[in-house]
C-alpha cells in the first residue's frame, strides 16, 4: 500500500508539473493580455500601456515569466487575479466549495440513482420497463451537457417558474434566514444545476452498471445459487452486485474529470459560482493567474480521483492486495 501512495504520488506530481507547464505556455500564447480591453483604449498613452506592463512582468521573455510564476508556486503563492482584484488563494477558497459540493451531491446522486436503474433493468430484464428505462438512459446519456441544462432551465425556471433562475443563494433574503431556511434556500438553488448533472451521469453509469450486471449473471457460481434455492433479488444483490463491483470502481474514477468538465458549463448556464464559471470568466478576461490555477486545481481533484479508485480496486480484490 506504501508503495503504491508513493508511486501514485509521484506520477501525480509530474502529472501537475506537465499541466502547470502546458496551459501557462497555451494561455500565454493566446491573442490579448489582462490589460487588453484598456490598452486598446487610443486614449491611453504607450507610456502608460508600457508602465502596466513592466509593472506585471508581461514585458519579459516568456521563459523567464515561466520561471518567476513557478518560484511563487513552489512557495504557495498563486498570483494576483487582475479581473477580481485579489489573491487568487482568495477567489478559490470562496469558489471551490460551492463545486465540490455541485460536484459531490451529483456524484452521489448518479451512482445511487444509476445503481438502482440498473438493478431493476437486469431484474425485470426483457419486459416493457428494462426497454423503457434503457432508452431513457440513452436518451439522457447522448444529450450535449449545455443543452440539457438550458432545456431544464427554460422548463423549471421560465416555463414552471419553480426554481430560482441562477446562482447559490438568494441575494437578498439569504442571510436575513434563520439557520433551517438558509439551508433550505441553498438546497432550493442547488437542485437545478446539481439535478441536470445526476442526469447526465446517472444514464451513462446506469448503462455500464446493467452492461456488467448482465455478464455475470450467467456464470456458474450465480447457476450454483440458484440451484440452492436462493430467491432472484437474493442473488441479484448479493452476488451478481459484488462481482460487477469493479466496473462500478472503474466509473468512479472516470466520473471525476467528466464531472468537472460537465460543471463548467452547468455552472455557466446556471449561473453558479463555482469554479468552473470562474474559469470561463477568467478565460475571458485573460487573467492568466486565475486560469491557470483553477486549472492545477482541476488536474489535482483528476489525479485524487484517480488515486481513489485505485485504492478501491485494491479493496475489492484481494488478488492486487497481494501484490
Amino acid at each position: 500500500m506504501i508503495s503504491l501512495l508513493v508511486s501514485r504520488g509521484l506520477q501525480s506530481v509530474l502529472i501537475v508539473a506537465l499541466v502547470v507547464t502546458f496551459s501557462f505556455l497555451l494561455i500565454h500564447s493566446a491573442p490579448g493580455d489582462p490589460f487588453a480591453g484598456a490598452l486598446d483604449n487610443p486614449r491611453v498613452s504607450a507610456g502608460v500601456r508600457a508602465r502596466l506592463r513592466a509593472e506585471y512582468g508581461l514585458d519579459r521573455p516568456l521563459p523567464e515569466q515561466f520561471g518567476k510564476y513557478v518560484s511563487q508556486l513552489a512557495r504557495g503563492n498563486l498570483g494576483w487575479s487582475f479581473s477580481r482584484g485579489r489573491p487568487v488563494r482568495e477567489v478559490l477558497a470562496d469558489v471551490l466549495p460551492r463545486t465540490l459540493l455541485l460536484m459531490g451531491t451529483a456524484l452521489l446522486a448518479s451512482f445511487l440513482i444509476g445503481v438502482a436503474v440498473a438493478t431493476v433493468q437486469v431484474s425485470r430484464r426483457g419486459t416493457a420497463l428494462d426497454r423503457f428505462l434503457d432508452r431513457a438512459s440513452l436518451f439522457f446519456a447522448s444529450m450535449p451537457d449545455f443543452w440539457l441544462a438550458i432545456l431544464i432551465l427554460l422548463a423549471f425556471s421560465y416555463w414552471l417558474p419553480l426554481f430560482p433562475i441562477g446562482g447559490a443563494a438568494d441575494a437578498v433574503m439569504h442571510d436575513s434566514l434563520s439557520a433551517p431556511g438558509r439551508l433550505a434556500d441553498s438546497l432550493w438553488h442547488l437542485a437545478l444545476p446539481a439535478g441536470t448533472l445526476t442526469l447526465l451521469f446517472a444514464s451513462g453509469i446506469a448503462r455500464f452498471q446493467r452492461g456488467a450486471l448482465l455478464d455475470v449473471m450467467p456464470l456458474d457460481f450465480i447457476r450454483t445459487a440458484r440451484g440452492k434455492g436462493l430467491r432472484e433479488r437474493h442473488i441479484l444483490l448479493r452476488h451478481a452486485m459484488r462481482n460487477a463491483l469493479l466496473t462500478l470502481i472503474t466509473l468512479i474514477g472516470l466520473s471525476f474529470p467528466d464531472l468537472l468538465t460537465g460543471a463548467v458549463f452547468i455552472e455557466k448556464v446556471f449561473a453558479w459560482p463555482g469554479m468552473g464559471l470562474t474559469t470561463v470568466d477568467a478565460v475571458g478576461a485573460r487573467d492568466y493567474p486565475l486560469v491557470i490555477a483553477c486549472v492545477i486545481v482541476g488536474s489535482v481533484l483528476v489525479v485524487l480521483g484517480s488515486l481513489l479508485a485505485d485504492l478501491l480496486y485494491r479493496w475489492a480484490d484481494p488478488r492486487l492486495r497481494e501484490r
